[in-house]
């Protein structure tokens, strides 16, 4: 195998090149994001105020939306000039991602939701952060091939 080592320059030594589609599916994700916290917030409330309850209720779905228009494809892997590999992360923060991981654990103390809702509510966690994780990879791909967009007509499905 050879190994080819890339010049490493400034990272701001060539301006950022949007791809072919990517404000349209940087758009889209927003749009989903937005859709499927409304389906959240649409689901039924528990009986009595808690925890978990106000979580799905308020902080699930903006955490959603946050993460949904937040999605950079310039937030990419990426090898550091001093050959220091770095993990992208598709412009979803530590404390985003956190959330969305919860999301399993959470949904078994909401009790009073049906076995599909919270399967359904796992499948858009995994779904979102997927999709950052998809960006942070292979942008390119993830873009002009609509990957991405394929995430989001998943998205669709789950809270469908």
């Amino acid at each position: 195998m050879t190994i080819t080592h890339l010049p490493a320059g400034p990272t701001d030594d060539v301006p950022y090149q949007p791809w072919d589609g990517e404000e349209e599916a940087l758009a889209a994700a927003a749009a989903a994001g937005r859709r499927t916290a409304e389906w959240i917030r649409s689901l039924p409330q528990a009986s009595a105020p808690g925890p978990v309850g106000t979580w799905l209720l308020r902080d699930l779905p903006e955490t959603i939306e946050t993460a949904t228009a937040s999605l950079d494809p310039q937030d990419c892997d990426r090898m550091e000039p001093d050959g220091v590999m770095v993990d992208g992360t598709g412009g979803i923060d530590e404390e985003t991602r956190s959330a969305l991981a919860a999301v399993p654990c959470a949904v078994q103390d909401a009790r009073w939701l049906t076995a599909d809702q919270q399967i359904r509510l796992v499948a858009v966690a995994s779904l979102i952060t997927g999709a950052a994780r998809l960006l942070a990879e292979d942008p390119g791909t993830a873009i002009t091939t609509g990957e991405l967009s394929r995430m989001w007509d998943l998205l669709d499905h789950a809270i469908a």
